[in-house]
Parts: C-alpha cells; sequence; structure tokens
C-alpha cells in the first residue's frame, strides 16, 4: 500500500494538570502541563493534486477553509520548504471542537508530519515543531510525540513515563473557546512553578477549571457526575472532563452507568504518538 493510500491518525490529548504560572509581556501566558496522548481522535487521509492547489474537501461548519489548521499547516509546509505539490485534505472529525482535546492542533500535527512524508521534504522533528508552534501552541507536543511535561506557552518539553491507563472522557454539549478563558479577569495566573522532575500522577490541578465552569455550567454539572469515580478534571480549557482507571473493565463500567443526558467515551492513554 502507498503512502498516499494511508490513513493518518490524529489522536487526542488530556492535559493530566494545568497551572498558569506566569503572563509573558506579549500577552501570551506561562503555563505547566502534563499531556498524554488517547487511543482514539480523528483522521485525515491525503489525496494527491497535480494543479499545486491545497484544498479541504470536507469544511467545517462555520470554519473558512483557508483558516483550518490543516490547510495552514500544509501552506506552512510548503512555504517553509519551498515544495509545489498540491493535496485534498480529508478529515474524518470525532473529537469536538472547542473541547480541550486537542483536535485542531493534532490535525495540523498530522498533517505537518504527513506531508513531510509524502512530499519528501526531509524535515527532522524539531523543524516541524518549529514550524507548528506558529500554527499553535499545542501543535508541537504531537508533533514530538511522547508524554510530556510541557512549560513556557507549551513548548518546552521533558519527557514522562506513566502507568498504563484507561481514561472515561465527558464531552458536554459546549464549545468553550480557548482565547475566552485565558482572557478572564478571574483566570488565576500565579501559581508556583515546580520542577518538572516533581511531578507526580495526581498532582496538580486545571487553573483554567474554575473559569470554564462558572461560564459553562454544563462543565461543572459534567465534572460533579465524574468525581463519584474518582479526581476528575477538566482537560485544557474544556469543555471535556476526564477520569482516570487502572484497567478497562472499570472504565467501562462506569460509562455504562452514564446518565442518558449525557455523552462521553473511553480510551486507553499512549506513551507515543501513531506516527511518532
Amino acid at each position: 500500500m502507498s503512502d498516499w493510500d494511508r490513513v493518518w491518525p490524529a489522536p487526542a490529548k488530556i492535559n493530566l494538570f494545568l497551572h498558569v504560572i506566569g503572563r509573558r509581556a506579549d500577552g501570551y501566558h506561562l503555563l505547566q502541563t502534563v499531556f498524554r496522548f488517547l487511543d482514539y481522535g480523528d483522521a485525515i487521509r491525503c489525496e494527491p493534486r497535480s494543479d499545486g492547489r491545497i484544498l479541504l474537501a470536507n469544511p467545517l461548519p462555520g470554519v473558512p477553509p483557508q483558516a483550518d489548521l490543516t490547510v495552514r499547516a500544509a501552506e506552512a509546509l510548503r512555504s517553509a520548504t519551498g515544495a509545489t505539490a498540491g493535496v485534498t485534505l480529508h478529515v474524518e472529525k470525532r473529537l469536538p471542537m472547542g473541547g480541550g482535546l486537542g483536535g485542531g492542533s493534532s490535525d495540523a500535527a498530522t498533517t505537518l508530519m504527513a506531508l513531510n512524508r509524502l512530499w519528501h521534504t526531509g524535515l527532522d522533528s524539531l523543524e516541524l515543531q518549529r514550524i507548528g508552534l506558529a500554527l499553535g501552541a499545542d501543535v508541537p507536543v504531537f508533533v514530538h510525540g511522547r508524554t510530556v511535561f510541557a512549560e513556557g506557552v507549551g513548548e518546552h518539553f521533558t519527557d514522562v513515563v506513566l502507568s498504563a491507563a484507561w481514561y472515561l472522557v465527558l464531552v458536554p454539549g459546549v464549545a468553550v473557546p480557548t482565547q475566552e478563558i485565558f482572557r478572564s479577569p478571574d483566570l488565576r495566573r500565579d501559581t508556583a512553578p515546580i520542577a518538572a522532575a516533581d511531578w507526580l500522577p495526581g498532582y496538580g490541578h486545571n487553573d483554567l477549571e474554575p473559569v470554564a465552569c462558572t461560564l459553562y455550567p454544563e462543565v461543572a454539572r459534567h465534572l460533579e457526575w465524574l468525581r463519584q469515580h474518582g479526581d476528575a478534571r477538566m482537560s485544557g480549557s474544556g469543555a471535556c472532563c476526564f477520569v482516570g482507571f487502572a484497567g478497562e473493565s472499570a472504565a467501562k463500567m462506569a460509562l455504562a452507568a452514564l446518565p442518558s443526558d449525557m455523552r462521553g467515551f473511553i480510551a486507553a492513554g499512549m506513551d507515543r504518538h501513531p506516527l511518532s
């Protein structure tokens, strides 16, 4: 099978904790977090074009194709390398917009990694990460492809090894705009930093969670239900929330007990991106 016939995975991520430790002069927030991938996500197929155009086969509702991160990633790779090839991108979306699972960033990273191979542009991971950072703060971690303790605006990584776990992820029926959360005057921005070596599973919290719960009560409701099963947390800027289990059977039992007006899925944690 040719690489052009492949379906390229774009996995979800969760933030096991997320602290805002400061703010730069340019307005970007300084963060500390641990990213973990899930074996659940979007998928991308690339179709070659002979006319040099970059097209999106199935644009997202309300998102102009030229603003879509997959299209922007393809254009950024071409600009950085001088490539002239075209492509039609087919994106199978499973991850919700405004869900805090990194769907757009993961799609962009997978597009960069796939087209780097398909177009034979020959960039290494660090070069792809630099391109990705201009697209979004979470893109580089997907290119890096490991479970990491991330710092800065999310681009400085220390690899982390974690025990196997299954996660029940709930998907409230709301989209939470990241910028709305970060612009809130109620957002805590002074959590004390820690050294990457001092982080342990279960440590910390999500500084964005109180703001998101206030603005979007559905997030708070889903978290409240999840907490009967353990240390539930919101991922990223929301809206999705998760709780971890040591085994698949316990996660499945919790999912089976989900109220009829809530929806979610279970997924195993992955310590390597499928394309890394």
